[in-house]
């Protein structure tokens, strides 16, 4: 298998200012290292909607709040950029996303396929959203998934312990912690 390494919505504006984003930095910084070491792609996820919010059905109040909410998920804004923590080197790709599924409106399949990517790992929050979305979405493309469960949190903890404990397991991922993972490179 090809693996990537995937790094989720970890941008300024949400690492800033949900704490239990900043508390997976120390993980996903761990495996951000490794995959690099170990000549694993990694690839980063960002959200933004555009600033016209032109890419908002009125049927969509989820999206609709982001929107809303200040120019925190403005595509432009300096907040969607990846946090300073684990900024992208020269040559990393960085994916804009407008959904929950990193591959929600992103050339990520493309991306991926391109380099021959079967497999990917995913870290990022929060665990209810982007990881679950991206998780289904991808095995419906036939991508193997892993989560690294101290890698990616939930603004509910037994949300996130529900999803990585039975959800994620059920639907034929791989759970394992970063050290696990880093273990196996």
């Amino acid at each position: 298998m090809t693996t990537a390494l995937i790094v989720g919505d970890l941008q300024a504006g949400i690492v800033d200012n949900y704490p239990f984003a900043a508390a997976v930095l120390p993980v996903v910084e761990k495996a951000i290292a490794a995959a690099r070491g170990a000549g694993v792609p990694v690839i980063f996820i960002r959200f933004g909607l555009r600033s016209s919010g032109t890419d908002i059905a009125a049927a969509n109040p989820l999206i609709r709040g982001f929107y809303e909410a200040g120019t925190r998920f403005h595509e432009d804004s300096p907040e969607t950029r990846v946090h300073a923590r684990i900024a992208p080197l020269p040559g990393e790709e960085v994916v804009l996303k407008r959904r929950a599924s990193a591959f929600g409106g992103s050339d990520l399949d493309r991306l991926l396929r391109a380099q021959g990517v079967d497999s990917i790992v995913l870290t990022g929050v929060a665990t209810s959203a982007l990881i679950a979305a991206t998780l289904y979405d991808a095995g419906d493309r036939d991508y193997h998934v892993t989560v690294l469960s101290d890698g990616c949190a939930d603004g509910e903890a037994d949300v996130h312990e529900f999803l990585v404990g039975r959800v994620f397991p059920a639907r034929g991922a791989d759970v394992v912690t970063g050290e696990e993972w880093i273990a196996r490179l």
